[in-house]
């Protein structure tokens, strides 16, 4: 089991102080990221709890899982690891494809 949790269905008033709060009777919290959105800075209705032990984080999920808090039935399970982003595809990477153009050379007239 890993230490770590995510926890969902969080309410957008739900902050740090809150799930400390509501996580502390599982035992010794690590630590707490509320997830905030880039453009908005406004949270995003999910968190991430880390507990100090597998056992810990277990009991966690017992104690939370389904527990109303600022209205909402929180949604408590282990986390999974990040997916691996490829580094293909999207964006606009690349060279300079005109570079033939610009410095003279291969001239078609």
């Amino acid at each position: 089991m890993n230490n770590k949790l995510y926890v969902g269905n969080l309410s957008y008033s739900t902050d740090e102080a809150t799930l400390r709060e509501v996580f502390s009777p599982a035992g010794n919290i690590r630590s707490i990221t509320v997830m905030m959105d880039r453009m908005t800075n406004q949270p995003r209705g999910f968190a991430f709890v880390e507990m100090e032990t597998p056992a810990e984080a277990l009991k966690a999920i017992q104690l939370v899982n389904g527990q109303e808090v600022d209205g909402r039935a929180l949604k408590v399970n282990e986390a999974r690891p990040p997916e691996q982003r490829s580094n293909s595809g999207g964006g606009y990477g690349g060279g300079n494809r005109n570079s033939d153009r610009r410095s003279g050379s291969n001239r078609r007239y």
